[in-house]
């Protein structure tokens, strides 16, 4: 394992012996001799909801001589008060550092690591976001830590907190003998291909994990065929995010050898492939493989370069695909001729297609009015993504009818009608596949099934 990041002061060695042999020597911000507040009594012991989080954790940093952070001395204060209502059972503690209802102070690792002592015993909590933070190296130290020692934790969210190699092989190793946890998210961390290939390793050992979301983590190639291997063999994880890969070369290597992971796994639902720089070719290899997987229900080839050619192969497989459900090809270049082939499969053929994403992709209002028309034959196809195309007026008035008569929920839909002397134009919703897989609003609920309608349609490995 790798040399393990600093820990703060006056943290002791919870490894083993040789572990704590090697770390380096430091002076204790305090001694059993020392007096000691009064919440110091609680230390090590088992919490009950009864003790009080805020108070634990306030007697926990005087202990400890450690900085009181309000954001999560706040959000305490609002678990004590759900455990006095009685809803103690299967909490998630939400300390996202990108909350923008309330003040935030970002989470160090050495808030973490106070946080981290006070959880390890909360049974009652079964889930953990704390994304968005500051806990570097360090506090991947301590989320390994909790992992380890909370037999009842299912969802860790650590997404963008400037966790390197270093700290994602922590992680990746603790995972080994974990049987408890469900999903992770890992998405923004710097892991590079060297943590990559430990997640990889990782998955063939763990049998539980159902959801890993590795986006945005600057893997490399390796890393990537290392995640098509292990995943012809594992049969737990149903849902991972590979997003936005570091790749060189024009060969689509990621999505010949995914190509083929998909040719033998059966268990996978949810795929996201964003930004793998997939051309014609690629979702050509996808749709060859597509016709003998049958678990694949989600597939998001979202921010690529497929054009309306790619779009051939894809609506030949719908005819003969049952299982797909939700296809995102928002950010591509389908055109009118893509939408058209699509339109021609849902209207005559596919039965089973629920949610189809093609926002920015150069449709003009032949290929927009296509697709409208299809839901009106097409009765399973009930969520269509429309908007950065280009809207003519019948366009405008096919999707005005297709709400007013009822034929297109509001909220399955990210545009909505509005007239202007007389004449019909579509105005933009927030609403759509994952609009707050990144960011939360400003109000309402982060989670709400308009803006997620790709995890409502599919939830496969949901935080508690």
């Amino acid at each position: 394992m790798a040399a393990q990041p600093p820990r703060p002061v006056g943290e002791r060695s919870m490894g083993s012996p040789q572990e704590a042999a090697r770390a380096p020597a430091r002076s204790p911000a305090w001694t059993p001799t020392q007096a000691r507040t009064p919440g110091a009594a609680l230390v090590g012991q088992r919490e009950s909801p009864e003790s009080g989080l805020q108070e634990h954790y306030s007697n926990l940093c005087m202990e400890k001589s450690q900085k009181i952070n309000p954001f999560i001395l706040r959000i305490l204060q609002e678990v004590d008060e759900e455990i006095k209502k009685g809803l103690a059972a299967g909490i998630t503690l939400n300390i996202a550092g990108n909350n923008r209802l309330v003040p935030v102070e970002r989470v160090t690792g050495e808030d973490f690591w106070i946080l981290s002592r006070i959880l390890k015993n909360c049974l009652y909590i079964n889930g953990l976001d704390v994304g968005y933070n500051l806990l570097s190296d360090v506090g991947a130290y301590y989320a390994a830590k909790l992992v380890q020692k909370q037999l009842n934790l299912i969802y860790l969210n650590l997404m963008f907190n400037d966790i390197g190699p270093e700290g994602g092989e922590l992680i990746a190793k603790v995972l080994h003998k974990n049987q408890t946890l469900k999903y992770l998210r890992m998405t923004g961390n710097k892991i590079e291909n060297k943590g990559g290939m430990f997640f990889a390793a990782m998955l063939q050992i763990n049998s539980s994990l159902e959801k890993l979301d590795l986006g945005d983590c600057d893997l490399g190639m390796q890393s990537v065929i290392a995640f098509a291997t292990v995943l012809t063999r594992n049969q737990a994880i149903k849902a991972i995010n590979l997003n936005r890969p570091i790749l060189y070369g024009e060969q689509e290597e990621s999505t010949v050898h995914i190509g083929r992971m998909l040719k033998e796994n059966h268990c996978l639902v949810v795929l996201h492939m964003c930004k793998h720089d997939i051309k014609n070719s690629g979702i050509q290899q996808l749709c060859d493989a597509l016709y003998l997987n049958s678990s694949l229900r989600y597939l998001d080839v979202s921010c690529n370069k497929i054009t309306h050619d790619g779009m051939v192969y894809l609506a030949d497989v719908l005819k003969s695909n049952t299982t797909l459900e939700v296809i995102d090809l928002s950010f591509n270049r389908i055109e009118n001729a893509g939408a058209n082939y699509l339109s021609e499969t849902l209207t005559s053929h596919n039965r089973s297609l629920k949610a189809l994403s093609v926002i920015s992709n150069n449709i003009e209002g032949e290929g927009l009015v296509a697709l409208s028309q299809s839901m009106k034959t097409n009765l399973t196809f009930s969520h269509i993504y429309i908007w950065g195309n280009k809207f003519d007026e019948a366009t405008c008035v096919a999707y005005s009818d297709l709400i007013q008569m009822g034929r297109l929920k509001p909220d399955n839909t990210d545009v909505e009608p509005f007239v202007v002397d007389g004449r019909v134009y579509l105005a933009e919703v927030s609403n759509g596949l994952k609009k707050h897989y990144y960011w939360t609003s400003t109000s309402g609920e982060s989670y709400d099934h308009s803006s997620n309608a790709g995890f409502a349609l599919v939830p496969v490995g949901q935080q508690p």
